[in-house]
């Protein structure tokens, strides 16, 4: 068994990490952080043209036919980033298009969401934490929706969204009537999430079973762990940088032996995640008997660390973490996201207590 990626998994993660760097250090991330929208179009063709969105379509759709394992990469370079855009709903969108959708529907929405042409999202989560698929409670019936969902990544710029609803999925088109949106407020101004109504809107029926719509909650939860794993990586790194280059006292803050021991926790917290949500991710690509259990704990136990890595990272820069003008506090509320979207840490680790038959 390999443990380390192929040539390929790595020059992929480098041009996705490298472009989103250089971009998001040149503005853009602040840009859409401090935007009403968190988009930022500019930014986002750019990512469209490095291939980012088509890495899970088919090749005869423009994409390159990934696994969810080179998805997880790239969301780990765009974590590292702290890129904006609705990245994680895109793929997903494509993901299920891809694997639950019609050939009709496949042939439509997936060639424009791989060149980014169209923008996707997912409509999973619903009220009272129901997460998983078996919970869901929208319903289609006759070709119209109804029903509430949360947590919806960029719902009112999305083209295209994939509805769970009770027994699989629905597509929903922008302009379908009958949709109220509710945008929040939230504290990652990086990514935009809202609340979605459905009142007997048109929608286009997915021919998935519950089992299928599983699946994709489990590869949502993969990807936001690999975003969690990159954030907090990237947490470690500006905090032992700025150890290096502040001084007090007559020299660099690094040489204080309480700020040595607080980085050092950091690394040993961090750095050995990057193998659980591997696992994960490739769990999921090649049908793992503990693929689903993986995937919620890799999602608990990264949002945890996340926010671990993040409080700490804060202390470490002193003063300057908490302010609005040094980045430290982007990352910071990418970990609140994190932590929070589709359930927090506790409810994972539940789920995978029961799939375990504990």
């Amino acid at each position: 068994m390999r443990f380390r990626l192929s040539d390929d998994q790595a020059a992929l993660q480098d041009a996705v990490r490298d472009y989103a760097l250089r971009e998001g250090d040149a503005g853009a991330r602040r840009r859409a952080f401090e935007s009403d929208t968190g988009f930022d179009a500019d930014f986002w063709s750019g990512l469209m043209d490095l291939g980012v969105g088509g890495l899970a379509c088919p090749e005869d759709a423009g994409g390159l036919g990934l696994g969810v394992t080179d998805l997880a990469l790239a969301a780990e370079a765009l974590g590292y980033a702290g890129a904006p855009g609705p990245f994680l709903g895109q793929v997903l969108a494509a993901l299920a298009i891809d694997r639950f959708g019609s050939p009709a529907q496949k042939d439509r929405w997936l060639p424009a969401l791989a060149t980014g042409q169209a923008i996707g999202t997912v409509a999973l989560a619903e009220a009272g934490d129901r997460v998983r698929a078996a919970d869901w409670t929208a319903r289609l019936e006759g070709g119209r929706l109804s029903g509430e969902k949360r947590q919806v990544l960029y719902p009112e710029l999305a083209d295209i969204t994939v509805v769970g609803v009770a027994g699989g999925f629905a597509l929903v088109e922008k302009d379908a009537a009958g949709q109220t949106f509710e945008a929040l407020d939230v504290a990652d101004r990086t990514r935009r999430i809202g609340h979605v109504a459905y009142a007997e809107t048109p929608a286009d029926a997915m021919p998935a079973e519950a089992d299928a719509a599983e699946a994709l909650v489990d590869a949502a939860l993969v990807l936001t762990a690999a975003d969690a794993f990159g954030g907090a990586r990237r947490l470690l790194d500006m905090s032992v940088d700025y150890a290096k280059t502040r001084e007090q006292f007559g020299g660099p803050i690094g040489r204080f032996q309480g700020l040595k021991h607080q980085l050092a926790n950091m690394a040993v917290e961090v750095e050995p995640a990057r193998g659980l949500y591997w696992y994960a991710a490739y769990a999921f690509d090649h049908g793992a008997p503990d693929a689903r259990r993986v995937a919620a704990l890799a999602k608990a136990h990264l949002g945890d660390v996340y926010m671990q890595t993040a409080r700490a990272a804060v202390e470490a820069h002193g003063g300057i973490g908490y302010t609005w003008e040094y980045d430290a506090q982007i990352w910071f509320k990418r970990a609140m996201f994190d932590f929070a979207y589709l359930g927090a840490p506790s409810r994972h680790r539940e789920h995978a207590a029961r799939l375990a038959g504990w």
